[in-house]
């Protein structure tokens, strides 16, 4: 029996199901200082001065989150999200978290404590980790398999607390809890929506039984129509193939003409190569092991512009250690290249910039509102957006 087997959920899980939109999300990432792959960060660890602009401009920009990463030497991601929920006003945080680290019956309380802070604003992206070295800096020795176990058991036990009326009891391979309290509730109904990443099969068997949005990174057309019908079958498994949304990550390099976008690309690319090993995902000096990297190496083997707007050298000049595929061109050819894949299933879009903070205005200002008018109008004449 497996741990996930033992886990005695108070109410049964089609009943905890979060309502799902089916219009367009946008989530952008904020960082705590200035860094990215072609900024290397200096200084403190926190610029406080920079982490609220970032925040205020994904407010004031329409973002509908904000992812905060989890870095094994970076600040705590839940603190980080109730002090930037204090200096904004409707923008939602979406915080990286890692099981195995922190209890799950505290993490429900932690959670619940920021969705109340922040007046339902709190989201949780569970990712179980893809580098062994990255998870051993906080003392997991667990390989992938065990992880993602460990992981598909303690976000059952979240959901039992979020949904629980009376104390909840455990019996699993990694947790034994007796009576943890439900009291800490959270503002949004029926919980916190749970986000989740990972693109092996294990993960993928996690994803179809837990998540709400499944992510992935910034991938060719095909290779998301293959992913998307995967999570589905898994989803399906446990009557949610209609409950599961889709997460498409990019970094969107946008100019007034394409040409100028096409150049400032390879601006970004000769850029990164000048610092190389200095930046936030290091040098180029091993395959990845996790499957979201193998699966944006694949697509750069087929070149570095392998479809329509997709630039990919950026992904394999860092051995794809992160979401570094690009949507290159105007902003219209990218709020465009948005809604292809919108028909593939795609309705959330988590984009951040090389250049974080400006290119966060920047998107605010103009790709995001287009996006939405053009999927607006398209839906409204009944086009299949596909098609036009």
């Amino acid at each position: 029996m497996t741990a996930t087997d033992k886990t005695h959920p108070v109410r049964g899980e089609e009943e905890d199901t979060v309502p799902q939109k089916q219009d367009i999300e946008f989530i952008g990432m904020i960082q705590p200082r200035q860094q990215s792959e072609i900024h290397p960060a200096s200084g403190e660890a926190i610029d406080l001065d920079y982490l609220r602009a970032s925040a205020q401009a994904h407010d004031e920009g329409g973002f509908d989150r904000m992812l905060i990463g989890w870095y094994s030497n970076g600040p705590d991601g839940l603190q980080i999200a109730a002090h930037v929920g204090a200096h904004t006003k409707r923008v939602g945080m979406l915080v990286a978290h890692r099981p195995g680290f922190q209890a799950p019956t505290t993490a429900a309380r932690s959670f619940n404590t920021l969705d109340q802070l922040t007046s339902g604003r709190a989201a949780i992206h569970v990712i179980s980790g893809g580098d062994d070295t990255d998870q051993a800096r906080d003392g997991d020795w667990l390989d992938k398999d065990a992880r993602y176990a460990r992981t598909d058991e303690y976000v059952s036990i979240l959901k039992s607390i979020w949904a629980a009326d009376k104390p909840v009891d455990h019996e699993g391979t990694y947790y034994r809890i007796k009576g943890a309290s439900p009291e800490v509730r959270s503002v949004q109904k029926p919980r916190i929506p749970i986000y989740f990443g990972g693109a092996s099969d294990a993960a993928l068997r996690v994803a179809g039984r837990h998540a709400d949005v499944y992510a992935l990174w910034g991938e060719t057309q095909a290779q998301v129509r293959e992913i998307v019908a995967r999570v589905r079958e898994e989803a399906a498994k446990h009557g949610r193939e209609k409950d599961v949304r889709f997460s498409l990550s990019f970094r969107p390099i946008l100019a007034e003409t394409e040409e100028a976008a096409w150049a400032k690309a390879e601006r970004i690319l000769a850029r990164l190569r000048e610092i190389r090993g200095q930046a936030i995902l290091g040098p180029n000096n091993a395959a990845p092991r996790n499957a979201g990297s193998q699966r944006l190496l694949d697509a750069a083997a087929l070149g570095d512009r392998p479809e329509g707007r997709l630039y990919t050298a950026i992904a394999r000049e860092t051995g794809a250690r992160g979401n570094t595929t690009a949507l290159v061109g105007t902003p219209r050819q990218v709020a465009e290249a948005f809604l292809e894949y919108y028909a593939l299933g795609v309705t959330t879009f988590l984009i951040r910039g090389f250049d974080p903070l400006e290119d966060a205005v920047e998107y605010g200002r103009e790709l995001l509102p287009l996006t939405k008018r053009l999927l607006a109008e398209r839906q409204g004449r009944n086009v299949p957006v596909a098609a036009e």
